[in-house]
């Protein structure tokens, strides 16, 4: 008989740290979302952002945000290796409009017995500014939508630089739609045409953008794992890059990213390695 009061004793003690437990594990993510979302004006919905086509600034994003950010790529071009690096700056000045500026830089180094006059110079790429603005951001309905643009001054490569210093000019406007369903998953839409500007020959070549991403956020947190499918069309050639990722809050304001690059239907890259480092400074609006 004192058994069964030992046991009656026992599981009534016990029974508000379950239910706490319960009421945790339900409630974190939409505490989470309330953090991010209800805190201040104006209305803002979380959403995953990509971590290789990244955003110019947070859709629906608050004056006084900012972020930087620094890239490290590896990409294996059969007879030499690419390497990425980029350093960019974004910020907020008003409610929903973002503006960044970036320089992405790219080293070659030969493999396989590839002569060095045979691959290209080390360079840095462009000047990119970008602007994005979010006229859509619905919290009932967990939706946000963006338009923007990109420009990108193209350099000369390192051999030939300033000879002259811009050889062209990339024109890139943009739309992105991205909706959250429930509290964990995360779809987001980026596309939109390139159209490069050669000055030298004075011509216009085109290719068309389709991104495509999913992502599961992890409960109560802004880690996430997805995948995001970057797809070209250039010259009727339809080109894949399968890119799983991840991203980890390592510390109070920055997070990682970590990406792999798989192509589909490319044949002049293989396996490819992004890592994305985000440096989120304090919001001060």
């Amino acid at each position: 008989m004192k058994i069964q009061y030992l046991i009656t004793f026992i599981l009534t003690s016990l029974s508000p740290v379950f239910l706490l437990a319960q009421i945790t594990d339900t409630e974190k993510d939409s505490l989470y979302i309330q953090q991010i979302e209800n805190h201040k004006n104006p209305d803002k919905v979380l959403h995953a952002e990509p971590l290789f086509i990244d955003l110019i600034r947070d859709l629906g994003a608050r004056k006084g945000e900012k972020e930087w950010n620094i890239g490290m790529g590896l990409t294996d071009n059969l007879k030499f290796d690419s390497y990425q690096t980029l350093i960019e700056y974004e910020w907020a000045p008003i409610d929903r409009l973002g503006f960044e500026i970036e320089l992405p830089f790219t080293f070659y180094s030969a493999i396989n017995g590839t002569q060095r006059s045979a691959i290209p110079s080390n360079q840095l790429n462009s000047i990119k500014i970008a602007t994005q603005w979010s006229f859509l951001v619905n919290v009932p309905l967990a939706t946000s939508m963006a338009i923007g643009y990109i420009n990108e001054f193209e350099l000369s490569d390192f051999r030939q630089f300033g000879k002259p210093l811009f050889k062209g000019n990339i024109y890139n406007p943009f739309f992105v739609a991205a909706k959250r369903w429930g509290n964990n998953f995360h779809t987001l839409i980026y596309t939109g045409p390139l159209i490069e500007h050669d000055f030298e020959t004075h011509k216009l070549h085109t290719t068309y953008n389709l991104n495509t991403n999913f992502h599961y956020m992890i409960s109560g947190t802004r880690n996430f794992i997805g995948v995001e499918l970057n797809k070209t069309i250039k010259n009727h050639n339809f080109d894949l890059v399968v890119r799983p990722q991840m991203r980890l809050d390592i510390a109070e304001h920055l997070l990682v990213g970590i990406v792999a690059g798989i192509p589909v239907s490319r044949e002049n890259e293989r396996m490819s390695t992004f890592i994305r480092l985000i440096w989120e400074p304090k919001h001060h609006k």
